[in-house]
């Protein structure tokens, strides 16, 4: 019997999630409640599927399949739907289920049709530590808090839109009322502060005793996340960040928590580098005689004449010529040190050549000094003193 793969777990997951999706645009595009047992049954059913695509991708690499972008979208979305089986039935919202399977379907259907996403798999990625792995997906299972805090500070948004313009009909009047969402986002943004936050406590206890295990971009995005995420509670909580502020804020940080999902992911690729780099270079292959050696092709070597072969001695009676001028035919590396013509002149030449430089410049000097004053000259006019004239 032909068994079924992960991914093909995740696709039918993916469609669960779709139906759900359509099923709730549907409802409100024709204005009417759609059965919340059936979007609750599709979402459960999509959730089963997912679960046992995740499990088959867990025994494959030896642990928690949060090895890859491909994962840390899965697992994300995995979380997002867990939580809403528990929100959905405590508080009967009717339209969460809609965004919740939204949601599900752009992380699922993202991550599988990218095959770069998923290109490799690391096995056993922690190293068999089940504290780090616990750590690594209690992290995420709070970024799945997050994002159905953002679903629901979405619905926040809506219902404060309806009433602005007093739109309480069609999708609008499926909406929870304002203080049942604003509880909701309240109670979420706690229980995600909370959930990463122990994360980093379970993870620091190791990273102090090691901290060349974890990347530097890795610890800033995570701990920034929980850092932003925190300073909103506490001015929640204040009485400083509330309503419309409070919705956006908590949109606005979700996006940035799944932007810091790359660095996490960039951070295993730059430990798993020192991996392969210490891993033996192959051997060089030997070649078949008429091709190249194999330590590569052989260089030619630099052919440097002898005093004999550079300078022959004429034979009795030829006529000898003088050298040519340094200035013509420059000193050649292949003569001998001997033989190499010397471009310096002499000392007395270069005496006699400064002297003369020195006296073409004070010619130059004197002859621009005399333009200057026969300018002068013809600009100014004569000054003519008046005649005296002879007494009567």
């Amino acid at each position: 019997m032909h068994t079924l793969t992960d991914r093909t777990w995740l696709w039918l997951a993916a469609a669960f999630y779709l139906a759900g999706f359509v099923l709730g645009s549907v409802s409100v595009l024709r204005a009417r409640r759609h059965p919340r047992a059936l979007m609750y049954a599709i979402v459960a059913g999509g959730f089963i599927l997912q679960t046992l695509g995740l499990y088959a991708r867990g025994l494959a690499v030896k642990g928690c399949p949060i090895g890859n972008t491909f994962e840390l979208f899965q697992f994300t979305a995995w979380s997002a739907i867990a939580l809403y089986l528990v929100v959905g039935v405590t508080f009967r919202l009717s339209l969460l289920g809609y965004f919740t399977a939204t949601l599900a379907t752009v992380l699922t259907l993202l991550s599988l049709v990218i095959p770069a996403w998923d290109a490799t798999r690391r096995v056993g990625a922690f190293g068999g530590n089940h504290w780090i792995e616990f750590h690594a997906a209690l992290a995420l299972f709070s970024y799945g808090v997050f994002g159905l805090l953002a679903l629901t500070s979405i619905m926040w948004l809506l219902q404060f839109f309806s009433l602005k313009q007093h739109r309480l009909r069609g999708m609008f009047s499926f909406l929870p009322s304002i203080l049942e969402l604003d509880h909701i986002n309240l109670r979420l943004l706690a229980a995600g502060v909370v959930l990463l936050g122990a994360s980093l406590a379970v993870g620091s206890v190791y990273w102090l005793d090691d901290t060349g295990t974890v990347n530097a971009p890795k610890l800033v995005a995570t701990v920034a996340v929980w850092v932003a995420y925190t300073a909103a509670l506490g001015l929640r909580l204040a009485g400083r960040l509330i309503a419309k502020r409070l919705a956006w804020t908590c949109i606005l940080l979700f996006a940035a928590a799944i932007l810091s999902l790359w660095p996490v992911d960039s951070s295993r690729r730059n430990l798993a580098a020192p991996a392969r780099a210490s891993e033996p270079a192959p051997a060089p292959t030997t070649r078949s005689a008429g091709n190249l050696p194999a330590d590569g092709p052989r260089q030619r070597p630099r052919h440097t004449p002898t005093t004999a072969q550079a300078m022959p001695t004429p034979p009795p009676g030829a006529i000898q010529t003088q050298a040519p001028p340094s200035f013509l035919f420059p000193p050649s590396p292949y003569l001998s040190p001997s033989l190499s013509l010397s471009l310096s002149p002499p000392d007395d030449a270069a005496g006699g050549i400064k002297t003369k430089t020195k006296r073409k410049i004070k010619t130059k000097r004197k002859i621009k000094i005399k333009r200057k004053e026969e300018r002068g000259r013809a600009e100014c006019p004569r000054l003519e003193l008046p005649r005296s004239t002879p007494a009567a």
